[in-house]
């Protein structure tokens, strides 16, 4: 058999699986909405489905109460959860527009990541760089700052050059970057200064990639980090808890032949199999047996199209909490991150993961401002209880200065933020002129807005 990092990945999903579970069912409101996974929910008083920004602008204008906007659902923090309307995305999809001489597209907001590869293929483009997970959707992707991998590339919303924004008062607003301070603020704006309909990107033409996974010690992957990164255009590592080992991603362009081999159903269940019985053993007992298990991956690599090889469809559920924090702290913070996991016994197998993405010049974003960050994820499966070991870690965070992910699980205020931030104070004078009646606001957002 051979054993692969997605393997390894699925199988710590599993094994998670048979960790503790939350004690209480919810009991299901035919009107409830749920995030992706699950832990999230709410009973909106309707949801509204425009069909152009222009029956958004007339449904704003001659109503009145809370509304949120919703994409896939795929954030952790409670973005959402509103009892007033929810704004479905969903009929705003698809390539809408592009320009060949000027390489950008225009995409419907409710547009999937997931699906705008092949789109863009059609047109001659491909994105410059896309997030691990392809189902959020495009305006949801860039009002959280989402980002993919590679101290050359911003976050996604890096690379929006105009988008629509349809206000609390119903006016439609084409945002562009000679409207400077609205537009570095609506580009990561948590769906608080108005409802994006639409978003243009700018584009290359479509290349193809070559991922190369294997298995090295920790310690060694973040000694030779800097350097790496610098000469793979895009370098990660995946820290297996209670272990000694990375799982390890390198990906480069290329003109290779496209080979991209399906993954072996039954190589994945055998090691899920390994992996929960593993997840039974008190965490002190499991490093033995998961270094053991990390020394028999093999070398793997696959070659695709980009956004083959950039996005991946999960199907295991978790939540997660992810920060990021000043390059030159990155390598520390997650070395106390994975002793901490070792000496709390934290009972939890899902592998950790850590990148560096770009500095941008938005107002909210996670690596916004003068200097490049070092992005760490924790992650916990659905179902199980996270809220322990989120709690845990989140200090650590902060200690070195770490900027929460906003569609990822937070506790930080408005007061917290402001310190994190040099633009905060800016934006949320924006976000009070365009939104008077803070209709965009629900109770989380209030605690990170209001105080």
């Amino acid at each position: 058999m051979t054993v692969s990092r997605r393997n390894f990945l699925a199988g710590s999903a599993l094994a998670a699986a048979f960790g503790p579970r939350l004690a209480s069912a919810q009991a299901v409101h035919p009107t409830t909405w749920y995030n992706w996974s699950g832990h999230l929910s709410c009973q909106p008083a309707g949801r509204y489905s425009p069909g152009s920004s222009s029956e958004l602008a007339e449904f704003l204008r001659t109503t009145s109460g809370p509304v949120r906007p919703v994409g896939a659902g795929h954030s952790f923090s409670p973005l959402v959860p509103t009892d007033g309307h929810l704004i479905v995305l969903d009929r705003l999809t698809g390539l809408t527009g592009h320009d060949a001489r000027m390489m950008q597209a225009t995409f419907g907001a409710g547009t999937r990541l997931g699906d705008t590869g092949e789109l863009l293929e059609s047109a001659g483009q491909a994105m410059f760089n896309l997030p691990d997970i392809d189902r959020q959707t495009l305006a949801g992707a860039i009002s959280t700052a989402t980002h993919g991998t590679g101290i050359g590339f911003q976050c996604l919303s890096g690379y929006v050059e105009a988008l629509e924004l349809v206000t609390a008062g119903g006016e439609v607003m084409e945002v562009t970057r000679d409207d400077t301070a609205l537009f570095d603020a609506s580009r990561v704006s948590l769906g608080v200064l108005g409802v994006i309909t639409s978003v243009t990107f700018q584009n290359r033409t479509p290349y193809r990639l070559k991922a190369q996974n294997w298995v090295q010690k920790t310690e060694e992957v973040l000694e030779e980090f800097d350097e790496r990164a610098a000469n793979h255009r895009h370098f990660e590592m995946f820290p297996l808890t209670h272990s000694d080992y990375a799982l390890v991603l390198a990906i480069d362009e290329t003109d290779e032949a496209v080979n991209n081999p399906p993954p072996d159903p039954e190589a994945e269940a055998a090691f899920g199999q390994a992996m929960a019985y593993w997840a039974t053993l008190p965490p002190k007992e499991r490093k033995p047996l998961i270094d053991g298990m990390a020394a028999t991956i093999e070398p793997t690599s696959a070659v695709d199209v980009s956004h083959r090889i950039l996005t991946n469809v999960r199907n295991n559920r978790f939540n997660e909490m992810e920060y990021s924090v000043p390059l030159e702290a990155g390598g520390e913070c997650l070395r106390e991150i994975l002793r901490t996991i070792i000496e709390a016994e934290v009972d939890v197998v899902f592998p950790l993961e850590y990148r560096y993405v770009k500095r941008d010049d938005t107002w909210l974003g996670m690596s916004s401002g003068d200097e490049d960050h070092a992005a760490i994820s924790i992650h916990r499966t659905a179902g199980a209880d996270y809220q322990p070991y989120f709690e845990l870690m989140e200090p650590i965070f902060l200690k070195y200065g770490g900027r929460p992910h906003w569609g990822k699980v937070h506790t930080l205020k408005a007061e917290q933020l402001r310190s994190l931030y040099p633009r905060f104070d800016e934006f949320s004078d924006l976000r009070a002129t365009m939104d008077p009646e803070n209709r965009f606001l629900n109770d989380h957002l209030k605690s990170v807005f209001l105080g």
